[in-house]
């Protein structure tokens, strides 16, 4: 009898220590499109930067003030573009950092079509954006802004369906 009341022990002890560690999570937007599209089912990292900082390229997941249609928080995901101190600038379709510009093979149509001034990531804040930038609330739009660092639920790391994708994030 003592021998399952055990085993039920280590059991929510292990449950609970996950809980801690990871969160799956089901992408329900389509603005991070074509890395992660709707119905993917993805495990946050809810302890990457208990010991690092978010670096730029990392897909978040992050509260906001946002409200979903039944009164409930909105959570988003999306790309770390700026960390504290870069400056974003955006023109010609083009996304500047710290007066570079960016890389980005992972957005949808291949460039951002808004134009913005420079602007300096203050600190403990981020700039991200989504990977499907005609079709993103992201720090471009007043509702989002900076992203707080403490405003970050985990870092997204592996996708685990479709099963065709399983694999790191990057």
């Amino acid at each position: 009898m003592k021998l399952w009341i055990r085993d039920i022990a280590i059991a929510l002890a292990i449950g609970l220590l996950l809980t801690q560690l990871i969160k799956p999570t089901i992408v329900r937007e389509h603005s991070m499109e074509a890395t992660l599209q709707e119905y993917d089912y993805i495990i946050l990292n809810r302890q990457a930067y208990l010991f690092g900082e978010p670096k730029s390229g990392d897909i978040i997941v992050f509260h906001t003030d946002l409200v979903q249609a039944n009164g409930k928080e909105k959570l988003l995901i999306k790309r770390i573009i700026g960390v504290p101190g870069d400056s974003i600038s955006i023109s010609d379709g083009k996304v500047y950092r710290n007066g570079e510009p960016l890389d980005e093979p992972y957005t949808l149509e291949g460039y951002t079509a808004s134009e913005m001034e420079e602007i300096i990531v203050p600190e403990d804040s981020l700039f991200v954006m989504g990977d499907n930038r005609q079709n993103s609330i992201d720090s471009r739009d007043s509702a989002v802004g900076f992203v707080s660092i403490d405003k970050i639920l985990g870092k997204a790391t592996i996708r685990l369906y479709p099963f065709d994708k399983i694999g790191l994030l990057r």
